[in-house]
């Protein structure tokens, strides 16, 4: 094993502009409907949770949007992030195909999820907003967020998923430590907690009910607080692209364009941050690269979702996005320890899905953290339980190359690192996980409680 395995770019080619695939999607986004009107959304009825910033670059037709140059300072602290050819992994495989993967976890808080949260921070900050509400699942936004909040000194409430509340208390500690307050979900904080708790009180949990008590907190904070999403939304998407913009570069340098490019997918973010910006390139350049998207088999949301109108939460205090959705009323099973929780799924990559632009796999945990721990004795990384959706996609991919002799490349989204996840790999270590695939029976329960939108 000889040449280059790392590629790293200079902090002057960190991008400019984030890129916005609304001005190049084949056919428009489905509007996002009023929850009590069920008429398309405006500014005004979007003012109460977002700053107007955000809600311009949600519904901007732009091709790409300037970076405030406060938030490309910040980016100066990890970025550009490197890629890395994983030459080991491809011997321990005995694949021809070349690996390749872009490190998001070298960010100080850990994960991808680093760049929306300062670009969401500095906007909020910038209309005179104290804080910021959210929720979280396994704990890598609601890091991210307590630290983009830190660097401006901003006020940071997360609503934390109680099973990962109690699975991960070193995500909470660090939350606190950047001076976040965490109160597991669902709570006695909200109307919306007690309204689950009422119904069950030993509720594990979901980011449906999380998003809930968030909304709800910031929607009664008189103009105090904003909210704030990790995922879904198209100005957060747009934000991560900046990844697949550097991986572009660095692709270049390693003498080399993927065949595929692979990224987990809960909420969309990641996948969309490494794969929108090559899919630019297959509709503009007449590049033919496959994009797949990697899902838990149990929180299939585009496997098995239906492609309707449903709430972004689980009381239905949001707008009504048009996604792949599970039902609003889902909730994943407690051991499941993979993270990527949600119902649904980012509008952006619903379309692109059902427009058949991107590929799509749902796979079972046991396998996902054996190809994490296969992954971390040949390049050294305990990776993320959600970023391990993403390595055990490109094993696949690798080991279908060995089999057909083909000299595939690979790129995938490494999208942060396992260092406080650690209970999840102890749980599959000692025995103590299993797969499982979630009932039909119980998605087909949900789907009866998707809102009537004509």
């Amino acid at each position: 094993m000889t040449g280059t395995i790392r590629f790293d770019l200079p902090q002057s080619a960190i991008p400019t502009h984030w890129y916005n695939i609304q001005a190049d999607l084949p056919r428009p986004l489905p509007p996002v409907l009023h929850p009590g009107t069920h008429q398309p959304v405006g500014p005004d009825d979007l003012a109460p949770l977002f700053p107007m910033g955000l809600i311009l670059q949600e519904v901007s037709q732009e091709r790409y949007i300037e970076i405030p140059e406060a938030v490309r300072e910040i980016y100066k602290l990890w970025r550009p992030t490197p890629l890395l050819r994983a030459r080991r992994l491809e011997k321990a495989l005995d694949t021809p195909a070349h690996i390749y993967y872009k490190y998001e976890g070298v960010s100080p808080s850990g994960s991808h999820k680093l760049n929306t949260a300062t670009a969401q921070a500095w906007y909020n900050k910038q209309e005179g907003i104290a804080g910021l509400t959210t929720e979280t699942g396994a704990g890598q936004w609601g890091t991210a967020l307590a630290q983009a909040c830190s660097f401006f000194d901003m006020e940071c409430v997360v609503y934390m998923v109680r099973i990962s509340y109690e699975q991960k208390p070193y995500r909470r500690a660090i939350m606190q430590s950047f001076g976040a307050s965490v109160t597991a979900s669902p709570s006695e904080a909200t109307q919306a907690g007690r309204a689950i708790l009422e119904q069950d009180a030993d509720s594990t949990g979901s980011l449906g009910i999380a998003i809930s008590e968030a909304v709800e907190a910031a929607a009664a904070s008189e103009g105090k607080y904003k909210y704030a999403l990790g995922s879904v939304l198209n100005h957060v998407l747009m934000h991560q692209t900046i990844i697949g913009q550097e991986a572009l570069q660095q692709m270049e340098l390693a003498g080399a364009y993927p065949d595929v490019v692979v990224g987990p997918t809960g909420g969309g973010s990641n996948f969309a941050g490494i794969a929108l910006p090559f899919l630019q390139q297959n509709l503009s350049a007449g590049k033919t690269t496959r994009l797949l998207g990697v899902e838990p088999a149990a929180c299939p949301s585009l496997t098995r979702g239906q492609y309707a109108y449903d709430f972004g939460d689980t009381v239905g205090m949001t707008p009504l996005v048009k996604m792949y959705t599970l039902g609003h009323s889902f909730v994943p099973p407690p051991l499941h320890a993979g993270g990527l929780r949600y119902h649904g799924m980012a509008s952006i990559i619903c379309e692109l899905w059902d427009q058949d632009l991107i590929e799509m796999r749902a796979i079972p945990q046991m396998e996902t953290f054996g190809a994490a721990i296969t992954f971390a004795k040949a390049e050294g990384i305990i990776a993320a339980p959600e970023a391990a959706h993403g390595i055990a996609g490109a094993i696949r991919e690798a080991l279908a190359a060995k089999e057909a002799g083909e000299k595939r490349v690979i790129l995938f989204n490494l999208c942060g690192h396992g260092h406080f996840d650690m209970s999840a790999y102890d749980a599959y270590l000692g025995g103590q996980l299993s797969d499982y695939e979630y009932p039909q029976a119980a998605i087909d329960r949900a789907m009866a409680e998707l809102p009537q939108v004509g």
